[in-house]
């Protein structure tokens, strides 16, 4: 948190070579949080570049409080949920390119991703925040600006709804 912290005063300085740091810290986790509610790689993509791009063009009323990531996570959370309304349809899942993983390993990572993309937004959420980006509950419903409570019933309805998905498949 005290590097962010002074990285962002670099940065409110002009320093380009703070700004180019600040993105490539931040990028490969702000496009994977993208990717896993975008399942199309190159819109996953944009919507990355767009959190940047939106963070930098209100970077001067921007308070750090705390972490510099949770905030790039709403912004994209904010992306996300825009792009879902104006689709109006789930995009349809890219294979992984990883060749060298096996046929039973890809199944699995496809039938978590259909049980992840029949949650509701809200619930897919709160799953994404907490066993992907490994955030604790506290920090989900601060960033959410929901309740706690809130927070435990829907990861917890998360995991019933993904439960009953797999076990369907």
């Amino acid at each position: 948190m005290e590097q962010d912290f002074l990285l962002l005063r670099k940065m409110r300085r002009g320093d380009e070579t703070a700004i180019e740091c600040f993105v490539r810290k931040y990028y490969p986790a702000v496009l994977k949080y993208c990717s896993l509610h975008i399942w199309d790689k190159h819109d996953a993509e944009d919507l990355a570049q767009e959190t940047f791009e939106r963070f930098f063009r209100a970077f001067e009323g921007y308070r750090h409080l705390g972490k510099a990531e949770n905030y790039l996570y709403v912004i994209a959370g904010n992306l996300c949920r825009n792009f879902y309304k104006k689709k109006k349809a789930a995009p349809v899942s890219e294979l992984p390119e990883q060749a060298e993983e096996t046929i039973p390993v890809l199944e699995e990572k496809m039938d978590m991703e259909r049980a992840l993309k029949q949650l509701p937004y809200e619930l897919r959420e709160v799953i994404i925040l907490r066993y992907f980006k490994d955030l604790k509950l506290k920090q989900i419903a601060k960033m959410l600006d929901i309740g706690l409570p809130l927070v435990k019933y829907r990861l917890r309805r998360a995991k019933e709804l993904l439960t009953a998905h797999l076990k369907e498949e």
